[in-house]
């Protein structure tokens, strides 16, 4: 029997990591925590969970000190940025706890286009991504690192502009700052070290990744059931999102039909009522709580 376990880290506090905690739940795993809750091991499979700092993971993975981490695009793309002999690479990308970095000027200032940037200070936590972005916008401009508070230094008369990671948009508004460029769209990766490890080691990921690929596929898709006239079934298949081929069944009524479809996107209620303006009644809409291909 194989003593082989893998080592993954995910950051310890903060939404990503209360959505890659979840995301191993909904794959079936439990974690049993330790005491200092920085060190806990998953029961139902080989694996072993290291909760670090989120600027900490792409090193983690990339030194061979864990073999796989889930981390913001953010922060793995400052890092690739800024380190030589930099090692992790993408597996996965999550879709979960979706952000942006941007830049951000004062609001009914000087600066209104990208152009304006030219000759000012901008404040950011995330230097080698704004270089990066200014570089290949021919842009010179003074890098301000801060580590926290950004958003503040254009008030304080220390910058011009910031460059930020944004989700809601609340404390640009709460500090009247405006969003001018986006950076980067940023959303939870998977990482891992490009050399490969052993076949016991290769295939515990594999069933992980498969676990979650399953995961995030259920929690988009929907499971739509209806009745309607068989004549109205191509209409019907045209307006299921995401649907490759419904399930038709003869129901107890000549001409009528039941209608189940697995559907890969969100069903809103504007789809519903298309669905039922072509003819489908007794529409129910169902989560789908596990799915593998």
């Amino acid at each position: 029997m194989s003593t082989e376990r893998i080592r993954i880290a995910l950051q310890k506090s903060g939404r990503m990591a209360d959505d890659s905690l979840n995301l191993l739940k909904n794959c079936g795993l439990h974690v049993t925590r330790s005491r200092d809750q920085l060190f806990c091991r998953i029961k139902e499979l080989p694996i072993d969970v290291l909760l670090v700092r989120d600027d900490d993971i792409p090193n983690f993975v990339s030194s061979g000190i864990c073999d796989l981490g889930i981390v913001g695009d953010n922060v793995y793309s400052e890092m690739k940025c800024g380190a030589e002999n930099f090692s992790a690479t993408v597996l996965e990308r999550l879709g979960f706890s979706q952000c942006r970095l941007s830049i951000a000027v004062p609001e009914n200032g000087a600066i209104n286009s990208v152009a304006d940037l030219a000759n000012t200070t901008i404040a950011t936590s995330y230097p080698n991504l704004l270089q990066q972005f200014l570089k290949a916008n021919n842009i010179q401009a003074k890098t301000l690192v801060m580590t926290g508070s950004v958003e503040v230094a254009p008030r304080l008369k220390i910058a011009d502009a910031i460059c930020d990671i944004v989700a809601s948009g609340a404390t640009l508004t709460a500090n009247n700052l405006t969003e001018l460029q986006i950076v980067l769209q940023s959303e939870a990766l998977l990482i891992r070290p490009q050399q490969k490890f052993s076949p016991e080691k290769e295939a515990i990921i594999n069933r992980l990744r498969a676990r979650m690929q399953g995961a995030l596929r259920a929690e988009d898709s929907k499971y739509v059931m209806m009745n309607a006239p068989r004549v109205a079934v191509d209409q019907i298949t045209k307006l299921l999102p995401g649907c490759d081929s419904p399930t038709i069944m003869d129901l107890n009524k000549e001409g009528m039909v039941a209608i189940h479809a697995v559907c890969r996107e969100s069903v809103f209620w504007e789809t519903m009522e298309r669905l039922q303006a072509a003819g489908a009644s007794a529409i129910l809409v169902l989560p789908i709580e596990k799915m593998m291909a």
